[in-house]
């Protein structure tokens, strides 16, 4: 047997294929035979090993450890959560005020219930005086119902000069018949609001106002609005190039049964949404704020946002799950005292916020010091991979070699050190992205309750007008006005003005 045939056996075949027969033949032709054989086994299983291990690791991976959704949890997932539990109990605090239906000092109605005869012995008692009135107030809403309004335009002929002259109809009033400005609000608003999908939205506008709208006229209506709310997004997306924090963030969106990305550049306050064929560098260029900002962007490490002149910073929620995962995984201890470093530094941080703009100084270099140490005992715990095998040439494989995901952590934790504790030094940088991540779970949660955009277009639609829908919450105004309003001729801005 050539050495040829030992590195097919020891490679290509299992090795329980692998005859007593064929054994005896490697045995037969020398010791180098029989090493070469075992060798090739021995790295055939270490292969294997390394391999069952990464498929062990991506079974145990869930939203609680790493960056997959809850939703792909599946049916036998755990809830654990990263927060810190609280001390007090479920249900409101004794110190809460409440929320409950007030007594009404004005009513539009009055149902009075009077007493006609005598439980007892079946006396009239229709015109006794009355001695006590006892009332309850019930809040409800008037019977829903569709109002036509009809505009009539006079003409008239002046008796001087012959010459008609015909009133003008309101500008917004341009058909012979239409929807008028607080329908087509409410069909925008169940459909990109409450992200209702257009079938369900035509349902429920039967339903409650006997009106028969077709999935068409829908469609129509969010296409007026997306023109009009051109000039709104484009005042959201300069306050954001122009805002001294932004979170960044994207994923994955199917567009016309192909994947495309979905990026968000969000503020407190703001909300842009961007979506691309693409994920990287040439999608974010087009999106025109990264390129143009200069303040603090705060992601979770995609490669691409390293490439632009500001501020970066990451998100420490990403790393605290993959802590747990690697000390749930691997049980390496310094994960498990990295995971609870950060939650301190982020407690005294949270503590201090409302009394001082910094952490004192001995206190930083204690978090500093901690946090050193326990990267040299990581590395100590996962040294780098051992370099590729020698050629025949004598030469080393090229290529990156691949590291184990402790490793990569570590990597990155040393690499981009001020980035993932920029929390600690300024006050005014977030400890995570959330903002961003909660920006984008509506969309997720709209392509899963509707599927996939059937075109570029539609997709557009959708995240411009979500993009004001969410831009409005946070400033606290009420959506449903502002889309009267815009379809009224008079759009809002949501961008608070200066005082």
């Amino acid at each position: 047997m050539d050495k040829k045939q030992v590195r097919y056996l020891s490679e290509k075949k299992p090795i329980q294929l692998i005859s007593p027969t064929e054994i005896r033949a490697v045995y037969a032709r020398g010791e180098e035979a029989v090493v070469e054989l075992v060798t090739g086994l021995v790295e055939h299983i270490a292969k294997l090993e390394a391999r069952l291990t990464e498929l062990e690791a991506q079974v145990k991976k869930n939203s609680s450890n790493s960056s997959k959704p809850p939703s792909g949890d599946g049916f036998g997932k755990k809830t654990k959560s990263l927060r810190i539990k609280s001390q007090k109990k479920t249900g409101g605090q004794p110190d809460h005020p409440g929320s409950t239906l007030e007594w009404s000092s004005q009513v539009d109605e009055i149902v009075l219930h009077a007493v006609e005869q005598c439980n007892s012995c079946g006396a009239d008692l229709a015109k006794e005086p009355v001695t006590a009135v006892y009332a309850r107030q019930v809040y409800d809403i008037p019977p829903i119902e569709l109002e036509v309004t009809e505009h009539q335009v006079e003409v008239k002929t002046c008796p001087h000069c012959q010459t008609e002259h015909q009133a003008e109809f309101p500008p917004l009033v341009t058909n012979v018949v239409q929807y008028g400005a607080r329908l087509k609000s409410m069909m925008v608003y169940l459909m990109e609001g409450q992200l209702l999908p257009s079938g369900r939205t035509c349902e429920l506008l039967s339903d409650m106002l006997g009106v028969n709208v077709s999935e068409g006229t829908l469609f129509n209506n969010l296409g007026q609005c997306f023109e009009q709310l051109a000039a709104q997004e484009e005042a959201i997306k300069a306050e954001i190039v122009a805002s001294d924090v932004v979170h960044f963030d994207e994923t994955g969106l199917r567009v016309s049964g192909k994947l495309w990305w979905l990026h968000v550049a969000c503020t407190d306050g703001l909300t842009y949404y961007f979506v691309h064929s693409k994920r990287g560098s040439e999608a974010i260029d087009q999106m025109e704020i990264l390129p143009n900002f200069e303040g603090k962007a705060i992601h979770d490490g995609w490669k691409s946002y390293q490439d632009y002149e500001c501020e970066h910073f990451l998100c420490n929620a990403h790393h605290l799950r993959e802590l747990t995962f690697i000390w749930e995984q691997y049980q390496q201890s310094w994960a498990l005292q990295m995971l609870i470093l950060l939650g301190s530094i982020k407690l005294q941080v949270d503590a201090a916020q409302p009394f001082q703009t910094q952490l004192a100084t001995e206190t930083l270099a204690a978090f500093e010091s901690r946090y050193q140490t326990l990267l040299e005992q990581g590395v100590a715990a996962n040294p780098p991979p051992p370099p590729p095998p020698l050629t025949k040439h004598g030469r080393r494989k090229g290529g990156r070699l691949k590291q184990s995901p402790a490793r990569n952590l570590l990597d990155r934790l040393h690499q981009h050190q001020d980035s993932v504790l920029g929390f600690m030094y300024d006050f005014a940088v977030p400890f995570d992205n959330n903002q961003a991540e909660r920006d984008i779970r509506m969309v997720k949660l709209k392509q899963k309750i509707s599927g996939t955009f059937r075109s570029e277009a539609g997709a557009q639609i959708f995240c411009r007008i979500r993009g004001y829908i969410s831009t409005l919450r946070k400033q606290g105004l009420n959506v449903l006005a502002a889309f009267i309003s815009l379809f009224s001729g008079f759009p809002q801005s949501p961008i608070p003005q200066p005082e």
